[in-house]
């Protein structure tokens, strides 16, 4: 029976978490026209510049750049690049900090923080030309 009592105090902070992602308009308002520069365990990860109609580009700030969409599944913002058809789900939520993102798909993967943001675009390096 002691069990059971605590239930409630462990649905409820799940329950109460899970309110707090941001919608998909939230999330468009918040990030559209900017790019944004996360990190994880204190390192720089990767960039991504939010453009209009819901598309991006993603970089792992190699000069390297994806094309993709975004889109709502189930409360989470879900990514589609061009070399990854697979979705990438993502929730997210604001911070103090800025954003906070934890990968669905893998909730176990760590967790990426914004580091900074700018209305400048992400650094791409053009197409490469082989020999």
């Amino acid at each position: 029976m002691r069990l059971f009592a605590f239930l409630p105090l462990i649905v409820v902070p799940c329950a109460t978490a899970a309110q707090d992602y941001m919608s998909a308009a939230e999330f468009d308002a918040y990030t559209r026209g900017k790019t944004f520069y996360y990190g994880a365990q204190g390192a720089p990860y990767g960039g991504e510049e939010y453009l209009e109609n819901r598309r991006v580009r993603w970089s792992f700030l190699d000069g390297r750049c994806q094309e993709g969409e975004w889109y709502e599944d189930d409360g989470l913002i879900c990514f589609v690049y061009e070399d990854k058809p697979d979705p990438q789900c993502w929730s997210f939520q604001r911070s103090g900090g800025g954003l906070l993102a934890q990968f669905e798909n893998d909730p176990a993967q760590t967790q990426l923080y914004e580091m900074e943001q700018t209305g400048e675009p992400l650094h791409c390096l053009g197409p490469e030309i082989g020999v």
